[in-house]
């Protein structure tokens, strides 16, 4: 699939997601679905399923705030993997293991002083991306919002404020590959993540990379798994400071009441991710989707220093 089919088949299931979230007293009929999204009903159904690996009747099965709610009743023992060892549960496709590096006070202020960051935009299941890289590997991957290359940039720069930032599409190519594998691809290598943060937030970090595909959590049980069960709130200030969207899987976070709570990169695209996680086939079935996530093999937390911006 081109990078611009990818693009435009986002923007109409983005649409479509919508509508189906909508409040209403019957479901919608592919029909109704395919006239919102400008298509007839036979080039909808292709589009759906090249996009998402399932029919579009069989995703009308899984309406988003449905499941979402279900999954939040069922009370899922998500977190009670010890998060070095790795883990797999329903829905599961990859077994993740985390292998992270702590912080110090001295590199946090250095600020990216010293390293060298490649940076490319590129096409995603969920719209287009901002994907950079380190010698250690991703640190930072973010969406791009209302075609505003320059603002996501500027989110860069000023999450590594000294470093060294070089546009390379070839080099950041891969990483967005491995990031977001192409249906039907075999498995991909394992992708190592180099993200900054404090001591609590990486806790945090550590706990998001523990939720399975195809389940959520609550801002406070999340709060409950890294042993502090009166922090939802600072929690919350660090899933939302998470640095590799999607990758650190922060939209398996909503709220106690079931909605699907605040997210960075806009609802919608919140709901697109949650959507196509719950409609993957179980552990051990080969995948289809765009979206099956990758292997996470290490993830090692640094600071650094300044040196120029290109």
């Amino acid at each position: 699939m081109s990078p611009e089919q990818l693009l435009t088949d986002y923007a109409r299931i983005e649409r479509a997601i919508r509508y189906l979230d909508a409040p209403r007293t019957t479901a919608p009929t592919l029909a109704e679905v395919a006239e919102v999204v400008g298509l007839s009903e036979a080039h909808f159904q292709r589009m759906f399923t090249r996009w998402a690996g399932i029919s579009p009747k069989r995703f009308l099965q899984h309406r988003t705030a449905e499941v979402v709610k279900q999954l939040l009743r069922e009370r899922r023992p998500l977190l009670e993997v010890t998060y070095e060892a790795g883990l797999s549960g329903p829905g599961r496709l990859h077994d993740l293991i985390v292998n992270a590096e702590g912080v110090t006070p001295g590199e946090l202020q250095r600020d990216g002083s010293g390293v060298s960051i490649r940076y490319g935009f590129h096409p995603t299941p969920f719209g287009e991306c901002l994907i950079a890289v380190t010698s250690r590997g991703v640190c930072h991957l973010a969406f791009v919002q209302r075609d505003d290359r320059r603002e996501a940039l500027a989110v860069l720069e000023r999450e590594w404020p000294e470093a060294e930032l070089l546009a390379d599409q070839q080099s950041t190519r891969k990483a967005a590959a491995q990031a977001f594998p192409p249906p039907g691809s075999n498995p991909v290598p394992s992708l190592s993540l180099h993200v900054r943060g404090t001591n609590f937030q990486l806790k945090v970090w550590r706990a998001l990379l523990a939720i399975p595909v195809g389940s959520v959590t609550t801002y406070g049980d999340l709060a409950a798994a890294i042993g502090d069960a009166k922090a939802s709130r600072a929690v919350g200030t660090a899933v939302g400071s998470n640095p590799v969207s999607y990758l650190i899987p922060c939209h398996r976070v909503i709220r106690a009441t079931g909605e699907l709570g605040g997210y960075a990169w806009g609802p919608d695209r919140k709901r697109a991710m949650l959507a196509l996680e719950t409609t993957m086939p179980p552990a051990g079935t080969p995948a289809r989707t765009p979206a099956t996530p990758p292997v996470v093999r290490r993830v090692s937390v640094g600071g650094a220093r300044r040196v120029r911006s290109a």
